[in-house]
């Protein structure tokens, strides 16, 4: 594929006015929120503002999110963030989220990988991205490790939730093609 963020299975996209329903049922689900160390809902007005700042810089605001659409059927079935962009030292934290359960284990996570790694180092030219996966999460972990991503650390006892405390594994990419 000559398009960067695009896979046989996806293609990644900007966020659009039209997904505030969507990001509103995603942000205001209980049930992931400890994956995404949210505690609070989000108000329409809230993922309004968030949409329309996706259009500022992104060394401003220091994120990016797109929609995972599956190329199939043109579905947005999750969504893909780069976080803490920091250019001076050239790296980004990255999480990812496909929503529904009929949805995962389809392969739409890892073509939104793959896109994001690509986009993040040859279009950004970061030197490093980096995630933090809840170690009772095997199907993430075992996604960035099948991407090259090595785990550099365990942080014990690192996420409350209503289960107890979660131990929590960060993991590193460093671009294998320096700039």
């Amino acid at each position: 594929m000559d398009n960067v963020l695009e896979t046989d299975l996806i293609r990644l996209r900007a966020l659009e006015p039209e997904d505030i329903d969507t990001l509103y049922k995603w942000e205001n689900d209980t049930r992931i929120w400890k994956m995404s160390n949210t505690v609070a809902p989000f108000s329409r007005y809230t993922l309004r503002r968030f949409i329309e700042n996706q259009g500022c810089d992104i060394y401003e605001t220091k994120q990016l999110r797109m929609v995972i659409v599956a190329r199939r059927d043109g579905r947005a079935v999750g969504a893909i963030d780069l976080f803490d962009i920091d250019p001076t030292n050239r790296r980004a934290g990255v999480g990812i989220l496909v929503y529904e359960d009929r949805d995962q284990g389809q392969g739409y996570a890892s073509g939104a990988l793959t896109a994001m790694i690509r986009y993040a180092f040859q279009v950004l030219g970061l030197n490093q991205l980096y995630c933090n996966v809840l170690s009772s999460n095997m199907r993430s972990l075992n996604l960035f490790k099948s991407k090259g991503f090595k785990t550099v650390g365990l942080k014990v006892e690192w996420v409350r939730s209503t289960d107890g405390w979660l131990d929590e594994y960060m993991l590193q990419l460093i671009n294998p093609v320096k700039m």
